[in-house]
């Protein structure tokens, strides 16, 4: 599927998949993102309120090193960063309840 195509979040999700089709690129993801959500509560919680901007670092950091040295690819972020960040919260969540096989399986398809 061409990324010009792309229209819609459901269009998207499976294309994102397989733009993380290497298991340590996604493993990679969801370190960065725990880290990430980690700095965001402790911004919240503790202060002070730049901390909340420093969780960005390591949420990208983690992600963009699994694309270009794991992966090969080209963030998805780079052409679709609304949709990038909530397939990655996506992504983060079926894989914290054990529940991403399917969705994996079915974008391979």
């Amino acid at each position: 599927m061409s990324d010009a195509r792309i229209q819609t979040f459901a269009e998207f999700w499976p294309y994102y998949l397989n733009e993380h089709a290497k298991p340590a690129t996604r493993w990679l993801h969801w370190v960065g993102t725990n880290i990430a959500v980690a700095t965001l509560v402790a911004a919240f919680v503790w202060g002070p309120a730049w901390l909340a901007a420093v969780a960005l670092v390591p949420g990208y950091a983690f992600a963009w090193v699994s694309h270009f040295f794991i992966e090969k690819n080209r963030p998805a972020t780079f052409t679709y960063p609304a949709w990038s960040l909530i397939a990655d919260f996506k992504m983060w969540a079926l894989m914290w309840t054990g529940r991403l096989g399917p969705h994996l399986r079915q974008a391979a398809a």
